[in-house]
């Protein structure tokens, strides 16, 4: 008989993991919560964002540090191929080279993601923007009402605050329900959704995230326990941003054990296959685009040669087979792109890293005990930018 998530981990009884479980089990009731929260917020969209996404004079510019960058970086490459340029540039960048990165004075939307809106380069690059740009405006996706970013933005002409449900908060160090309720708040509404695509989205995503924490625990739960050395994420586009977020989780919930490395399909080759080795586990996210597609099978192939049997997982929308590969299909989202899939992929690498992390005895909701990273950074010094 197939374990759900919750009986499996349950058995494990670890302590000090408990918040990182719950917050990834309640990701798809959560997901169902974020129609809710657009639709509440529909007057305020439809007002101030919706006009700037269809202006093509308006530069979109998502943003973030860390696990909130790669919400960027992952929604960025869906909205470009479907006709609305964007771009993905992590707070810490803008904050370190603000000139360069706002050059032109073009008029721009700025798109913040933070869970708890209080990082230091998150604020600074919202001042930053508005000390450079004569015409810049604000759209803060966050998960904590009394961080200073909604805090300083609310109520602004130029600015719409989007508070994500309280619990996607997450207490735990890692990101998990805020990194997947921020991407899909934020593809949601920059994609221009109307309230009904909103509502059928979130609730066809939920349904296959409840699917695969119902029927792949077990799975994942030995991928995990074989105890690999290194771990690959690798996808194209949007799941390239999907891979980074992957890799980052492995590495933070096993304080550094397990070495990631997260790259293009078609980047890897030119120099990081050097990192795979026997004990390497890779991960190959496909996408749904049937360009490429054929890149992303091309690699997986050459993976499948490159490893020992069991050590190749491709996730997909619609299922694909590759001799010598694990094959995982989520056949709820078939025709839906690949930001959805990024959600599944992701949770799945959550799901990886929980385990891992109980299984090399860290702590999962602090890896760090000894403080020496934290869960929202500290130490980062702000100078004012002169002239």
């Amino acid at each position: 008989m197939t374990a759900t998530f919750t009986e499996l981990f349950r058995a494990l009884d670890v302590e000090g993991s408990e918040h990182t479980a719950r917050e990834i089990l309640q990701q798809p009731a959560v997901w169902r919560r974020v129609a809710d929260v657009i639709g509440s917020a529909r007057a305020e969209i439809e007002a101030k964002i919706a006009p700037l996404v269809r202006r093509p004079d308006v530069r979109i510019v998502f943003t973030g540090a860390g696990s909130s960058a790669y919400v960027g970086d992952t929604i960025a490459p869906s909205l470009a191929e479907h006709g609305r340029p964007a771009e993905a540039v992590a707070t810490t960048d803008i904050v370190a080279n603000p000139r360069a990165v706002f050059a032109g004075d073009r008029p721009t939307l700025l798109v913040s993601f933070a869970r708890s809106g209080n990082s230091p380069e998150s604020v600074a690059a919202t001042e930053l923007a508005d000390q450079l740009l004569s015409e810049a405006h604000h759209l803060i996706i966050t998960c904590n009402a009394e961080g200073r970013l909604a805090v300083d933005h609310a109520g602004r002409e130029r600015s719409t605050v989007l508070l994500l449900p309280p619990e996607t908060h997450d207490k735990s160090f890692a990101m998990t329900s805020s990194f997947s309720s921020m991407l899909l708040a934020g593809w949601l509404i920059t994609s221009d959704a109307d309230d009904a695509d909103v509502e059928a989205t979130c609730a066809q995503v939920a349904t296959a995230g409840d699917a695969l924490l119902a029927t792949r625990v077990n799975e994942l739960e030995k991928l995990a326990f074989t105890e690999p050395g290194r771990i690959v994420y690798l996808g194209s586009g949007a799941l390239a941003g999907a891979s980074n977020e992957a890799g980052l989780k492995i590495l933070e919930l096993t304080a550094g054990k397990v070495v990631p490395w997260s790259d293009s399909s078609l980047g890897f080759r030119h120099g990081p296959k050097a990192v795979l080795d026997p004990t390497s586990l890779a991960i190959l996210l496909v996408s749904g685009d049937s360009y490429t597609r054929r890149y992303d099978l091309d690699m997986a192939r050459e993976m499948a040669a490159a490893l020992p049997a069991g050590r190749l997982l491709v996730l997909s929308a619609d299922p694909v087979e590759v001799d010598g590969a694990t094959g995982w299909s989520f056949p709820e989202l078939s025709g839906a792109g690949d930001v959805p899939v990024a959600l599944l992929a992701v949770m799945v690498a959550q799901v990886i890293a929980l385990f891992s992390s109980v299984g090399l005895g860290c702590t999962p909701d602090n890896p760090f005990p000894g403080g020496s990273v934290n869960r929202v950074v500290e130490g980062v010094v702000i100078y004012p930018l002169e002239g």
